[in-house]
């Protein structure tokens, strides 16, 4: 018996392009549960916001791969965005509203906070020097 109803994985180039590909891919994969608009705003959001982060601050705009994966039991999606870029020094000051590593790029470092309003868990695993991993789940209600 598989683990889990349905699954998805997507590697793209982490460009910034792509990043409105993700979006469409998790709204793709969330439509067999019919969520609300709102259900699906804020899970392309979250999404959005972690692919945005890894190609930002993970391979700070260079070359690399982005691993979206998408899985789903019932009423529970499960999202992870992985990157095998720089790394997180420090996960805790990080997820700290209002806190960038880019100020002069104008970032306004909420990317954590909006993952975390708009999903129902979230945890982040990074390895300075391998990259990052953030893991989220939504319950559709």
């Amino acid at each position: 018996m598989d683990k889990y109803e349905n699954e998805m994985w997507l590697t793209f180039q982490a460009k910034s392009c792509n990043e409105a590909l993700a979006r469409m891919a998790v709204a793709g994969f969330l439509t067999p549960l019919n969520p609300t608009l709102t259900e699906l705003a804020d899970a392309k959001t979250a999404v959005s916001e972690a692919v945005t982060n890894a190609i930002i601050h993970g391979y700070e705009e260079k070359e690399g791969l982005v691993e979206l994966w998408c899985a789903r039991t019932g009423k529970e999606v499960w999202f992870s965005v992985k990157d095998y870029g720089c790394g997180i020094e420090d996960i805790v000051t990080a997820m700290e509203p209002m806190y960038t590593t880019k100020p002069e790029e104008e970032r306004s470092g909420m990317g954590f906070s909006f993952m975390e309003a708009f999903t129902d868990e979230l945890l982040v695993e990074s390895v300075p020097g391998e990259g990052t991993v953030v893991k989220m789940k939504k319950i559709i209600r």
